[in-house]
């Protein structure tokens, strides 16, 4: 039987020796800045996207991977008779799944399971190296998509903004829209709760916020191994690697990754941001 093909978008941005080694492909999202459209992470990378929104009068958007790009990854790999899982970022952020689930529609009689991550950052990552493992592992397709799909509920990302401004101005507050208009020198600590962002609470400070960050982490942990870990930032990696080593200390993963916001996760999360995605059980 032909090997499973896994596809994920450029917001899972999970680390590059990873993606060469399961043989996975990235579709990019889109970075909209005046009249130019960027690939996310292709035509634009995340210290270059942040240098220049210090400096930017006009306030980036985004869109979703384009129906045309998945068309085009999925063809080759239909043709060669390769069965396909695409694990994407959560559909209440994003229009992704439909423009994958169009893609999917052109190509009739082909093999391909389209899942909800209901995530994103190493979160969704997280989910996607657990199915292409068990592919590895030699697990056949159901069986694959099946891990896939429990992955879900053994993921999760926790994160501080210094603001939630990005996240109003791009629609993508969710719950934590009920913190908007308290003492703007507290710090929202957020989570991806299914599929949507959600307020924990605001803490006084960044440092504050982060170090309760790490208690809430150990919540959802809730004791359960292995753990997985990974630390992300959007222009804050002092703060990011300071996260994480605490985090390693006190947590003992078996995996401990550092990830840059993409520049499309990073134009709604905005700068500063400083949060980390674990998997348990995985």
């Amino acid at each position: 039987m032909p090997s499973i093909a896994f596809i994920t978008d450029s917001t899972a941005y999970i680390p590059a020796d990873l993606v060469a080694k399961y043989d996975i492909r990235v579709a990019p999202q889109i970075l909209i800045w005046g009249e130019e459209q960027l690939l996310d992470g292709v035509d634009i990378t995340p210290s270059q996207f942040y240098a220049r929104l210090k400096t930017s009068t006009v306030n980036p958007t985004t869109s979703q991977v384009a129906v045309v790009t998945f068309k085009e990854m999925l063809e080759p790999l239909v043709a060669a008779g390769r069965p396909v899982i695409m694990q994407l970022l959560s559909d209440k952020l994003s229009k992704t799944l439909q423009s994958a689930a169009m893609a999917r529609d052109m190509l009739p009689g082909s093999r391909i399971e389209i899942i909800d991550s209901e995530a994103t950052a190493m979160a969704l990552g997280f989910q996607v190296l657990a199915a292409a493992r068990a592919a590895e592992a030699g697990k056949s397709f159901e069986e694959v998509v099946a891990v896939a799909n429990q992955a879900r509920q053994k993921t999760g990302v926790l994160f501080v903004v210094d603001t939630l401004e990005y996240l109003h101005r791009g629609g993508r507050i969710g719950g934590a829209s009920k913190l908007l208009g308290s003492a703007l020198n507290l710090k929202p600590l957020l989570e991806l709760r299914d599929g949507r962002i959600e307020p924990i609470e605001k803490v006084r400070t960044k440092a504050k916020a982060t170090a309760r960050m790490l208690d809430v982490l150990e919540e959802r942990l809730a004791g359960r191994t292995p753990v997985r870990l990974s630390s992300i930032h959007a222009a804050a990696e002092a703060e990011a690697r300071e996260v994480l080593e605490a985090a390693k200390k006190r947590f003992h993963p078996i995996e401990a990754l550092m990830a840059d916001a993409s520049p499309v996760v990073g134009t709604h999360a905005g700068p500063g941001t400083v949060g980390v995605a674990y998997s348990v059980e995985l």
